[in-house]
């Protein structure tokens, strides 16, 4: 079991860190008004979003379950239920990235560099939350 904890936190890290630079990308890619370096921002948005935060999401999300599997006494408390919840925000929130980096693809995003840098905030708050769940379990 504590393997499969390990992978979880692993893959869990690298999923926020997509989740913490695709934002930035995107703060960056608003600001771009070359052609080459548009292009470049989509190239570097599209690998992160599916090359790497969906898959690290995936499985951090398969591991998961898989040690729920293995302790299905944590849905009687309300912490974890809280913890679950916020994992669900937070797949809201990836998959809201992954339309947010088709509006770019097609030259069609409508928001602002400081809508972006907001935006860049969610995940920070989410994790704290989940992380306060599954260590302090209040």
């Amino acid at each position: 079991m504590k393997w499969i904890l390990a992978f979880h936190i692993i893959f869990m890290v690298a999923w926020f860190a997509g989740l913490f630079y695709l934002p930035r990308l995107f703060v960056y890619h608003t600001k771009c008004t070359d052609r080459l370096g548009l292009e470049r921002f989509k190239t570097m948005e599209y690998k992160l979003f599916w090359m790497i935060m969906t898959p690290a999401g995936m499985v951090t999300s398969i591991l998961g379950l898989w040690l729920l599997f293995l302790k299905p006494e944590l849905l009687q408390h309300t912490f974890f239920i809280i913890k679950i919840s916020l994992v669900f925000l937070l797949w809201i929130y990836h998959i809201y990235c992954g339309y947010l980096l088709r509006l770019f693809q097609f030259d069609r995003n409508t928001f602002s560099e400081k809508f972006y840098r907001v935006f860049n905030e969610v995940p920070t708050l989410l994790l704290l939350g989940i992380i306060i769940m599954a260590i302090v379990q209040p």
